[in-house]
């Protein structure tokens, strides 16, 4: 078993190599102590559309039931539905089969205990179940519940038709997001139409993660050849956002947050909105000015919704596009339910472009990934730290380094999710921009080939 598959925020690994059937029948008998010893007695289970996730679902429902825990069976939806289940259907945990934006032979498990999904030590105490190969017997039962036409009705019935129909362009990536992305548009009263609706484990038309540039080129080139007045990308399991604007310029997750907060500031003055790491100086900006009160957080979203609820926030969001709401939400990030709350608030717009273009503009990058071997990513996220706060005028390390200099601020920190270091860097001019990243790249480099 490779414990590199434990993550911080779930378990992911490579199909036959680091997960196969013996891993995921392991895993299944694990899940039904681990749940068993917390009173579980109800559960769901969700898949996204890779190849493996129906093998996967196969294993689990067996091995989970032969726990004695009742499992309900929810297809191929996408991981908010899994979520939805736990409160819809008043379950006790649930386990959604996804690679999530990871490449086609990857696959994993997010998991949820109650109402929340787990992260840190409880994915290690799974890790630590499996490992001493505890079981425990019993019968439980294996019911299908088709909850996708409940969790449509759920969001429309919260929004409503909106003022007037825009023209929208949804990108799912092949994914499993597009037939409620699509549905809810139609039913919001949108003129919408969708590429790469089918899903498909094999991901043919491009990789299906909408923060990227590669990722939403095909959605951008939609919506500047159709004149519509938005695109929005879903990844694989249509957890995180991504908005292209009219003019196709992408829109990412701190900026789409930040349009959110206004409107809820409107109606909640002084409410409480988290934002990460990787957000924008604006978006912290935007929130104050608005009133509301800023939280900067640590990148995840399994510790950013528990930090929505321990705060009593009313939205969170991530650059990568997770977006949680308690305002009028459960609380878990939904891509399509954001992308619902947004569709609300520019089709009350004139000009619905111009909630993009009245964000104030910095000079900035999106989210760089630096490959580094797992064994090594946080001693080189560590040493780079030391240099950090050697040059920094303000340091902030509650995940990896964000370090600032004058108006230009950098981050470095170590993914939990992927062999990577995630760099992101903004400023004033240009020039200052590829300064700070030229000198952060050219040191961390020297750093990652010291360490190999």
């Amino acid at each position: 078993m490779n414990p590199q598959v434990f993550r911080e925020y779930d378990i992911r690994g490579v199909v036959e190599k680091d997960l196969d059937e013996e891993f995921v029948r392991h895993f299944a008998q694990a899940m039904g102590v681990y749940w068993s010893r917390q009173g579980v007695k109800k559960v769901s289970l969700g898949m996204d559309a890779r190849l493996s996730s129906p093998w996967f679902m196969e294993i689990l429902k067996k091995g989970i039931a032969g726990s004695g825990i009742d499992v309900f069976d929810l297809g191929m939806v996408p991981t908010p539905v899994m979520y939805f289940s736990l409160f819809r259907l008043d379950l006790d945990g649930g386990i959604q089969i996804t690679g999530s934006h990871n490449p086609a032979d990857n696959n994993g498990f997010k998991i949820a205990v109650g109402k929340s999904t787990i992260y840190g030590k409880d994915i290690l105490d799974v890790r630590t179940v499996m490992e001493q190969g505890s079981r425990v017997e019993g019968q439980g039962s294996i019911r299908e519940y088709d909850i996708l036409p409940e969790y449509i009705d759920d969001i429309v019935s919260r929004i409503g038709e909106c003022p007037k129909a825009l023209k929208v362009v949804i990108d799912p990536g092949n994914g499993v997001g597009g037939e409620s992305a699509m549905e809810v548009c139609r039913r919001l009263g949108m003129d919408v139409k969708g590429i790469c609706l089918e899903p498909d484990g094999n991901f043919p038309n491009h990789h299906p993660d909408p923060t990227t540039v590669s990722g939403i080129a095909m959605l951008r080139e939609e919506v500047l050849r159709s004149g519509a007045d938005i695109g929005i990308g879903l990844d694989g399991d249509a957890d995180r956002i991504g908005v292209v604007d009219a003019k196709g310029n992408p829109v990412y997750g701190d900026m789409i947050t930040s349009i959110l907060a206004r409107e809820i500031l409107k109606r909640q003055p002084g409410a409480k909105i988290i934002g990460e790491v990787k957000c924008s100086k604006v978006f912290y900006d935007e929130v104050r000015g608005a009133g509301g009160i800023p939280i900067m957080a640590k990148v995840g979203h399994s510790p950013m919704k528990a930090r929505l609820h321990q705060e009593k926030a009313a939205l969170a969001g991530e650059m990568s596009g997770h977006i949680f709401f308690r305002d009028r939400w459960y609380g878990f990030d939904d891509a399509v339910y954001a992308m619902a709350r947004l569709l609300e608030i520019l089709s009350a717009e004139e000009n619905p472009q111009a909630v993009f273009d009245r964000i104030p503009k910095m000079h900035n990058t999106p989210e760089i990934r630096i490959d580094c071997p797992d064994e090594i990513k946080f001693q080189a996220v560590e040493e780079f730290k030391a240099y950090a706060k050697s040059i920094s005028t303000d340091c902030v390390d509650i995940d990896g380094v964000r370090f600032t200099r004058d108006d230009s601020w950098g981050l470095v920190r170590p993914s939990n999710t992927q062999p990577v270091i995630v760099l992101r860097f903004e400023a004033g001019t240009k020039e200052k921009l590829d300064e700070i990243e030229g000198n952060t790249k050219a040191y961390l480099d020297g750093i990652i080939r010291r360490l190999m």
